[in-house]
């Protein structure tokens, strides 16, 4: 007979968990005095929860592994919500455990006592709070196959303290058999022919690649397929590196801020053959605009995603990779040159780039691109997330971690450090704005305490970017709790005169010095050239290098919310 702490324990050691992302408190510290005693599973200790979670999120898409969270009840459990919903959006394994009073005290309004399984019934996969020891087992088996099976995502488990000291079996299933939770692993060959069918008849096929083909590691079957086709390929933010960026067959992203030739590309196609995406509004635009032209095949392993958004012609519910490795096999090559060659002329006479002389994200992220090989380079959310998936080259040696479907700001850091644990032979960069950065800054001490060299490079406009933008656009420059370096006596409606601008808060190079990392500030090309070359020199402690970049800088193109994607703007 063993406590379930014990069990606890021996479940993550069949599961092959090495590394958790915990921080105790009163009603997990039972787990944690285990964890130490046995001390064959490492514990990374974050300086916050959200941060945590978001920690595991970047060593869970870095590996494929299922990522595992440990908080307390209470404020620890709540403080996870952001990240649950950020990693269910978009389907990273994470199992996530929670401290809970003792059973006797649940519903009695307990000290930190919270229904983290309500709270977080629609924002998870799955969730559950284990009532019964010798149900304690089965559980943790259950979360993880579900975690990682079918459409990834988010489990909770809620760990009540007396059941975690409850003595019991040691009993740890081998199988699983859940009812009425059975993963589809096939595909419908009858629709594949059908969806080839239609692509062998295409004279402008286009494929788009969306972030269930790198989730399903279906990179090498999806290069294959097109230029066995020799078909065009776009991408959402997500699905970038789903093929090389400099592939020839690769246009580049698609909706919002996608490139002229790629949205053009999938106005005018006759056969769009979607995989791994939910057409989401960022990539549609106006919906009844959306690709009105084309048949469309749609791939996905939900099927609630198809026809929910865009209707569809063909539906195909399967894994990404196992539908692709069906497709090769009547595969054979397309008559779409004209419509390859009218593509390459939209590239060329709309390019990609900023017209800024000055040091710009463009430059930022060529110099990356061109100083630091063997990446891993993770984003926040706002205009530097855009920029990067216009300009970062990604491939097989080079990843992009990104947070797409809830748009997490305070992502970036803690994913990049997540990511680093889990690739220590990698260069892991952070790309994230000076509002973002802010967000989980804190961070730079789980850095700075586990000896790693994250490199992040803040892009400091001194200003909250992407909704500037958006003032700047459509509302007529009034530029509403935005400045960063707004101070109570700047006046109610700020003119924007950055001379008469008070000093931005913080200093992020004193910031970084004072948690015991290499702080950097560039201002030009020499400088930024100068400051990779010596973040590379590092090994063991974090690198922050604050770019100064013009507050008026904007991501272009752009198609407005709830427009066309031909009603682009290609100036700001």
């Amino acid at each position: 007979m063993i406590k379930g702490t014990k069990l606890f324990i021996n479940a993550l050691k069949k599961e092959n968990v090495d590394k958790i992302f915990g921080y105790p408190g009163g009603y997990a510290i039972d787990i944690f005095d285990e964890l130490y005693k046995d001390n064959s599973i490492e514990v990374i200790l974050p300086r916050h929860e959200q941060a945590l979670i978001h920690e595991a999120e970047g060593y869970a898409k870095s590996t494929g592994k299922v990522g595992v969270c440990l908080v307390t009840s209470g404020p620890g459990a709540t403080n996870l919500v952001t990240g649950i919903a950020d990693a269910n959006f978009d389907s990273v394994p994470l199992v996530c455990f929670t401290g809970q009073v003792p059973l006797g005290l649940i519903g009695n309004d307990a000290f930190q006592e919270v229904d983290i399984i309500g709270i977080t019934r629609p924002i998870c996969k799955y969730g559950v709070t284990v009532r019964d020891r010798k149900d304690l087992g089965r559980i943790i088996k259950n979360a993880f196959y579900i975690a990682k099976t079918g459409k990834p995502g988010v489990v909770v488990v809620d760990l009540p303290k007396d059941i975690m000291l409850e003595l019991g079996e040691n009993d740890y299933p081998e199988n699983v058999d859940i009812r009425g939770y059975k993963p589809y692993e096939s595909v419908h060959v009858g629709q594949i022919k059908k969806g080839i069918s239609l692509l062998k008849k295409a004279k402008k096929p286009l494929l788009l690649a969306g972030g269930g083909v790198n989730l399903s590691g279906a990179n090498d079957e999806l290069r294959e397929f097109v230029e066995k086709c020799n078909i065009p390929v776009v991408t959402t933010i997500m699905g970038r590196g789903a093929i090389p960026t400099n592939h020839p067959l690769y246009v580049g992203n698609i909706g919002m801020h996608g490139i002229y030739a790629a949205n053009k590309a999938l106005e005018d196609c006759d056969l769009l053959l979607s995989i791994g995406t939910r057409f989401n509004d960022r990539i549609t635009g106006k919906t009844s605009e959306f690709a009105k032209n084309a048949s469309i095949v749609h791939i996905d392993i939900d099927a609630s995603a198809i026809s929910r958004n865009i209707s569809v012609d063909i539906p195909i519910v399967a894994d990404a990779k196992t539908a692709l490795l069906k497709m090769l096999e009547y595969a054979s090559k397309c008559d779409c040159e004209d419509f390859l060659d009218e593509i390459l002329e939209y590239k060329k006479k709309y390019p990609l780039g900023m017209k800024s002389s000055i040091l710009n994200p463009e430059k930022i992220i060529k110099a990356i691109n061109n100083k630091i090989p063997n990446r891993i380079v993770t984003t926040d959310v706002g205009q530097h997330q855009m920029w990067t998936t216009q300009y970062l080259e990604v491939s097989r040696n080079h990843e992009l971690l990104l947070s797409g479907g809830l748009g997490t700001m305070g992502f970036g850091f803690p994913a990049a450090i997540g990511a680093k644990i889990a690739n220590m032979d990698k260069n892991v960069v952070c790309i994230t704005g000076d509002g973002g950065f802010q967000m989980n800054i804190q961070e730079i001490a789980t850095a700075v305490c586990n000896e790693i060299n994250v490199i992040v490079c803040i892009f400091n406009n001194t200003n909250l970017g992407m909704v500037r933008q958006w003032q700047k656009l459509f509302y007529g420059k009034r530029y509403s709790s935005t400045c960063l370096r707004r101070r109570k006596s700047c006046g109610t409606n700020c003119q924007y005169a950055p001379s008469m601008c008070p000093p931005y808060t913080p200093d992020f190079v004193k910031l970084a010095e004072s948690y015991g990392a290499l702080g950097m500030r560039v201002t030009n090309e020499v400088e930024m050239n100068e400051a990779f070359d010596r973040a590379l020199l590092e090994q063991k402690r974090p690198v922050i290098i604050e770019f100064m970049i013009d507050s008026d800088e904007c991501v272009l193109p752009m198609v407005p919310g709830g427009k066309m994607l031909k009603d682009v703007i290609m100036d700001c």
